[in-house]
């Protein structure tokens, strides 16, 4: 037996034994955080896309939420406006918030439409202005100090927090051709018109939420949720999440990303999966194999 022929043979084999799974997800909508390593390194982008593209010829409806955070930081930094963080989350103030509505609306959003409209698909990019999709208002989040373990109020400036999400615009693209697949830059509008910065993780499971999703995933930097002894967990209860992040098991971006799951799965969203997206074809492992890609949250 040849090496080609082997190779084939796995390969008709993997597709398989993927028969269950595509048919679970087929005419579902699956929201999608992208960001982290995937979204810089051109290989594993060029292979999202591809993916992302053979999500939807397989009958699946992924709908796209990407943040920027290493390119809002690098053109603040050629800027030489200061920022930091406060609970995961970049403080925002006017001078930032217009540098995050360029990066995140302008070419980190067109950059993904042109990646995967290559990969032979047909990407639509939109902010969440558009339509009004996400609408928010100011963030109020909450720190302990580690010295005193008092709760302490964050101001984080034009950091939204969703209040609602008008899902018409992205139904009316999925209706208007089955082939349609939205990427959204998470720049809310808020009550008075003011624009806000959401962070990727929330707005996605906002959407996820409003879209009635079978699947959240988040891709991120890390190989999922892992315990104080970096081992990976499989699978996290979302009555577990608060202990997590209590104990210290979950801290830095990770605390958003399990609030965001929790909340997700509490409001009608099938699971949500934090998960490796530096692994090649993250998507492909988690929604077709058993093994899975990162931490299910259930």
């Amino acid at each position: 037996m040849t090496d080609e022929f082997s190779a084939a043979q796995f390969t008709a084999k993997t597709l398989s034994e993927a028969l269950p799974y595509i048919q679970r997800y087929a005419g579902q909508i699956i929201v999608v955080k992208y960001g982290g390593h995937a979204m810089v390194d051109e290989t594993l982008s060029a292979m999202f896309a591809r993916d992302v593209v053979l999500l939807k010829t397989l009958g699946i409806h992924p709908v796209i939420v990407h943040g920027g955070g290493p390119q809002i930081g690098k053109l603040l930094d050629r800027l030489g406006i200061v920022s930091e963080f406060k609970g995961g989350l970049r403080v925002t103030d006017e001078a930032t918030m217009e540098v995050v509505e360029m990066v995140l609306s302008g070419p980190i959003n067109k950059s993904i439409v042109r990646a995967i409209n290559q990969a032979g698909g047909l990407a639509v990019g939109l902010s969440g202005s558009d339509g009004q999709l996400l609408q928010a208002t100011k963030a109020t989040k909450t720190e302990r100090d580690p010295d005193s373990h008092i709760e302490q109020v964050l101001d984080l400036g034009f950091v939204g927090e969703p209040t609602g999400v008008d899902t018409s615009v992205i139904e009316a693209l999925l209706k208007a051709d089955s082939q349609l697949i939205p990427v959204v830059a998470p720049v809310a509008m808020g009550p008075d018109g003011h624009r806000f910065n959401v962070n990727a993780d929330t707005a996605a499971g906002a959407l996820a939420e409003a879209l009635g999703a079978s699947r959240l995933l988040l891709l991120t930097d890390v190989a999922g949720v892992l315990d104080k002894d970096k081992n990976l967990m499989r699978d996290i209860k979302v009555a577990d999440i608060p202990r997590l992040i209590e104990d210290g098991t979950a801290v830095g971006g990770m605390i958003p990303k399990l609030e965001t799951a929790a909340h997700s799965v509490n409001h009608g969203v099938g699971a949500a999966v934090i998960l490796d997206g530096r692994a090649p074809h993250a998507l492909l492992m988690e929604l077709f194999t058993e093994h899975g890609a990162g931490t299910l949250i259930s």
